[in-house]
């Protein structure tokens, strides 16, 4: 069985700051003759698992991440690692929101890096809630994903920019996004978004984020059959269905199912990517969708 080798994400941070709190973790997951197991499970500082759940059987495990502060302020760091052994299972989320508060004077940077790997015949779900963006904030929130050959991913990511509820948009706030999915060393996707400075005309501009504070992102694969035309064609139905709260766009990039959302409301946005993921569940895992405990509290 194959055991993959978790490097150190790189550290964007300032490094020497007196005011800078780390909290890192390392999981492994392995397969074994009695399923899936947690082979590792490190941590330091207020960032941790307690224990997997195995509500679709022994052979997928589901973990939750427990970060007691809640958010990031100026200075924070978070490095996340997660790495699938061959032929092993899981679905990682979180028990809440993610914040990135308002920065302080200093304005140190408040980042989390994370790092996936996903060995042959492997699949890993990284499904966390919602991530707010405060107004004032200096954000960076970077995942690196790493694939080897028949290995298969599903990813999202869901960003409040702003406190819409309460009619606070995104005013002095600097945030960097960027997704990259690799398969044996090789880009199949990279995605990027810098707000910052003049970054109005992207928030309100057509061709940007059309004044909606809400933006989703949900990648699944790589396929390695042809995904049918049919079961595209439900999901840009349900992205259809939904025009009145959001708006998006499906598309296929290299054998990967891509869905773009932007919307008011982080709950519709993640609604509308939650029925997604199980539609198209099925045929990436083989298996039904079946929702974490957690998403329902």
């Amino acid at each position: 069985m194959n055991q993959l080798v978790i490097p150190d994400i790189a550290n964007i941070s300032d490094a020497t700051s007196a005011t800078r709190w780390q909290a890192d973790l390392e999981l492994r997951f392995e397969r074994t003759v009695r399923g899936c197991r947690l082979a590792r499970n490190y941590h330091r500082g207020p960032l941790y698992v307690q224990k997997p759940f195995f509500p679709e059987g022994r052979d997928l495990a589901h973990v939750y991440l427990l970060h007691p502060p809640g958010g990031l302020v100026s200075g924070d760091q978070l490095d996340i690692r997660v790495a699938v052994d061959e032929g092993a299972q899981a679905l990682v989320t979180t028990t809440g929101a993610g914040r990135v508060y308002r920065a302080r004077p200093d304005a140190l940077l408040q980042c989390q890096n994370t790092f996936l790997r996903v060995a042959r015949d492997a699949s890993l779900e990284w499904l966390p809630l919602e991530n707010i963006a405060y107004p004032g904030a200096n954000g960076a929130m970077t995942m690196r994903v790493d694939l080897e050959a028949g290995a298969r991913f599903v990813g999202w990511e869901v960003t409040s920019l702003g406190l819409p509820a309460c009619d606070e948009d995104f005013s002095g706030g600097r945030l960097l996004q960027r997704l990259e999915i690799f398969i044996e060393g090789k880009p199949l996707l990279v995605e990027s978004l810098r707000l910052g400075g003049d970054s109005d005309n992207i928030l309100r501009a057509a061709a940007g984020l059309r004044s909606l504070p809400v933006n989703g992102l949900l990648v699944m694969g790589p396929f390695t059959n042809i995904f049918s035309e049919e079961l595209l064609e439900d999901c840009r139905a349900l992205v259809a269905d939904s025009e009145r709260r959001c708006i998006g766009g499906v598309t296929l990039v290299a054998n990967i199912f891509v869905v773009r959302v932007l919307g008011h409301c982080a709950f519709e946005v993640r609604g509308l990517l939650t029925r997604l993921w199980e539609t198209v569940r099925p045929e990436l895992l083989d298996r039904p969708a079946c929702a974490p405990r957690i998403w329902r509290t």
